[in-house]
């Protein structure tokens, strides 16, 4: 598997946001020409519709990806915008929508400048973050450099080694690398196939697995003759150790930022796509003799599900109390166009008019239509008779089950129950009537009643 082109620019801005008139301030990204950094365009059209306005209760606040999410001067302006735009909106509380990596930039705003984010901000939505981390990408990142286009548009954009030699000196980078003291359900592996020489002095081939905090010394060995030519002179590039220590301290600021009292915290993040996880090099038939060499040889990874560049296992880990953390099936930038996406974005906000019976979680909306309940208890036996009807309504065709059949799918059950003190018995029956989906609606039907005898 090669390197894919969803991992790019995507990581790297955060959106600010919120309701119109009645509501919160709000905030957005700058928008710019291209298609990969233009990926919040429909999302602005989308909010436009709720009633946002550009420049008066929708804002953008842009920074540069390469620098570390706790660099004071982006911090300073982050501080800025929020209470430029809270001064705006004569002091209403914003609502914050960040995506990839600009999760990271807000949860380092919040921990460092926790009195700012209380006094602020209302809400805050995280869409695919990589609270801990994206190692598969990463690991492969530092050694082979990559690449945001594939095919022939590569002819048009910065190649894939130019691209390796700029990010290895990004701090941004070193932040997003595994969290070292995460306690992964699978850990991410840096594995190597290579070949050493056996206790009778012939060569055999082996495959050598490193955990996050080891594979630092395979970084630090196989980058440690790269270099760069600028101006004609080769200067030498290495695995940069004083930029990991600060990405260190990074991490430990992200672990340790709580959420202040009063802010809602909610997280969205990518489902259903392969994620690289974990990277190996070489095989058993070609194996690594020199570390050095890594850098020319194509990754392969194991993969975990995700949105094709951040595992959902990293993006659900945000260590805050949140209010909801919902997977949508999208593409790493391309979540930003689901309609899913929108949906949810809609009622967390209570934009336009939103539903009080939509359920983010399955993406549709429950309608009870009917309700009756009827008892009577008579010389030691009460009856209880139940009723009720459910419409589901669902936006999304495909997000309600299709069947073949067009006969209602009909269960029952019953349950009774004997006192173990007390000469008690009772019985419950329900029959639940599930009709074919029809337009984008379901219904339902639940009939149930209970008898209960005291003797």
């Amino acid at each position: 598997m090669g390197l894919k082109s969803g991992f790019g620019f995507a990581f790297w801005r955060p959106i600010i946001s919120s309701v119109p008139s009645s509501g919160p301030a709000s905030i957005l990204l700058p928008i710019i020409g291209r298609e990969c950094v233009y990926y919040f365009h429909d999302m602005i059209v989308e909010m436009t519709k709720w009633g946002f306005q550009e420049g008066k209760t929708l804002f953008g606040f842009g920074y540069d990806f390469r620098q570390s999410n706790r660099l004071q001067d982006t911090l300073d302006r982050l501080a800025s915008k929020l209470e430029m735009v809270y001064k705006a909106s004569g002091g209403k509380k914003i609502n914050i929508i960040s995506h990839s990596m600009g999760g990271l930039l807000v949860k380092c705003f919040m921990g460092l400048h926790s009195d700012v984010f209380e006094k602020y901000v209302k809400n805050w939505i995280a869409i695919a973050a990589p609270f801990r981390g994206a190692p598969g990408y990463i690991a492969s990142t530092f050694l082979n450099g990559v690449s945001f286009v594939e095919g022939w548009e590569q002819n048009f954009f910065i190649s894939k080694w130019s691209m390796h030699q700029l990010l290895i000196e990004c701090p941004s980078i070193y932040e997003l690398m595994a969290c070292p003291n995460f306690h992964w359900q699978h850990m991410p592996l840096l594995e190597i196939w290579r070949e050493k020489e056996g206790c009778d002095g012939s060569p055999r081939t082996i495959l050598e697995s490193y955990h996050p905090g080891e594979s630092i010394d395979i970084f630090k060995e196989a980058l440690s003759g790269n270099t760069v030519d600028y101006g004609g002179e080769n200067l030498p590039l290495p695995f940069n150790l004083e930029i990991l220590e600060w990405a260190r301290h990074t991490h430990k600021v992200l672990a340790q930022a709580k959420l202040p009292p009063g802010i809602k915290f909610y997280n969205i993040y990518g489902i259903n796509l392969e994620t690289p996880h974990s990277v190996s090099y070489g095989s058993e038939e070609t194996p690594i003799t020199d570390l050095q060499d890594l850098r020319f040889y194509q990754p392969t990874y194991v993969c975990v599900d995700g949105d094709g560049t951040v595992p959902s296992e990293s993006a659900k880990a945000d260590g805050l109390d949140a209010e909801a953390r919902v997977g949508v099936s999208g593409e790493h930038r391309g979540i930003l166009c689901e309609p899913h996406l929108f949906r949810i974005l809609k009622h967390w906000l209570k934009a336009g008019n939103p539903d009080p019976f939509y359920n983010p979680v399955n993406d549709y909306v429950i309608l009870p239509t009917a309700f009756e309940m009827e008892s009577l208890c008579e010389k030691g036996l009460q009856v209880t008779s139940l009723k009720e009807e459910w419409e589901i309504v669902s936006e999304d065709q495909d997000s309600l089950d299709n069947t073949a059949s067009k006969d209602p799918l009909v269960n029952s059950i019953s349950v009774s129950k004997r006192g173990k003190k007390q000469p008690t018995r009772s019985e419950v029956d329900a029959t639940a009537i599930v009709h074919p989906q029809n337009e984008g609606k379901q219904h339902i039907k639940l009939n149930a009643i209970s008898v209960s005898v005291d003797a």
